[in-house]
């Protein structure tokens, strides 16, 4: 968005998400041009590792990049969990949005806002590879070490580590107003079903399950993770995250009864003709058959450079089939 990349000029990633009246701003100029009935807080799923100890940075065309990755049970015992007030930045930013869309809107219903932290899986990822990864071959060296060797205990400490400050971190941001959060495991697709369940499944339910106890729904999210649905059902999310690779359909019975499904537009059909886009979105409703727990969504973060009219019309789309 214009609004957006003119704030960029002045500030860097890092600034604007802990700068909380920024923040906040880029948050609430979003939701009301597109007219959308939720709002994400602008924040990055990598923040948590600054008060865990471990720094990073983003660079141009690479993303995050950790320059000091974790690789040893030392380096994993050396983490901090006792510093989430650090955090706190997020949830002043929360409190802003949520002051401002306070009041109901002319339909009557009262604009959500979304809170969001990493899975178990995905952050330790990033702090074990360094960097996105296409094999994720040290993290699950690391993983796999669990069963025998000298850093057998470094993959169980380093998930109960994670728990303990993405549970802190989601609590600060439920207090401060947010009425569900997303936890995002963008790089769970690596795994195959064992390895999910064997390494990762007990420590994401556990996330999953303290968040729900605090009061508010969650939504699970994971990309290239249709073989995973049914074991993310074991987590007891309120909500499966679906990406585009997937029928609408077939994710709904994927997930199962009862569980509410979120998705699944492919980012770069907002690129296309609107001819294009209009029957990509219209495919979608049709699949979901005004089923009851449908949530539009993309099937993953909007990219880049995508047109701002483009997201406009499926905004109204959506909002004329309802």
């Amino acid at each position: 968005m214009p609004e957006y990349m003119a704030v960029r000029k002045h500030h860097s990633l890092l600034d604007i998400c802990r700068t909380p009246e920024i923040a906040a701003e880029v948050t609430i100029t979003a939701a009301e041009r597109l007219g959308v009935d939720a709002a994400i807080i602008f924040a990055d799923l990598l923040l948590p590792f600054t008060p865990m100890g471990l720094d990073f940075e983003f660079v141009n065309g690479e993303g995050p990049v950790v320059h000091n990755p974790i690789r040893t049970l030392e380096q994993i015992q050396a983490l901090r969990t006792d510093r989430t007030d650090d955090l706190l930045y997020v949830s002043q930013a929360i409190e802003k949005v949520a002051k401002h869309f306070e009041k109901p809107r002319e339909d009557g219903d009262q604009l959500g806002i979304i809170g969001f932290c990493g899975a178990p899986f995905t952050l330790a990822s990033y702090m074990i590879e360094g960097s996105s990864s296409r094999n994720y071959i040290e993290t699950k060296k690391l993983m796999y070490a669990s069963k025998t060797g000298d850093n057998a205990a470094a993959w169980p400490l380093l998930m109960s580590k994670l728990v303990e400050v993405l549970v802190a971190y989601a609590a600060q941001q439920i207090e401060a107003g947010a009425d569900v959060i997303q936890v995002f495991d963008s790089w769970a697709g690596a795994l195959s079903v064992s390895d999910y369940r064997q390494y990762c499944l007990a420590p994401t339910t556990e996330l999953i399950q303290r968040i729900k106890a605090l009061g508010v729904p969650v939504i699970y999210f994971g990309v290239d993770t249709a073989s995973l649905l049914p074991t993310f059902r074991e987590t007891g999310a309120d909500v499966l995250g679906l990406d585009w690779r997937i029928p609408l359909d077939e994710g709904i019975r994927a997930a199962g009864p009862g569980c509410a499904v979120q998705g699944n537009l492919d980012p770069i059909t907002l690129f296309a003709p609107e001819a294009i886009l209009e029957s990509r979105v219209a495919e979608i409703l049709k699949l979901a058959a005004n089923r009851p727990g449908h949530i539009f969504n993309l099937g993953h973060g909007i990219v880049p450079g995508t047109p701002v009219d483009a997201v406009l019309q499926v905004v109204r789309q959506i909002k004329q089939s309802a």
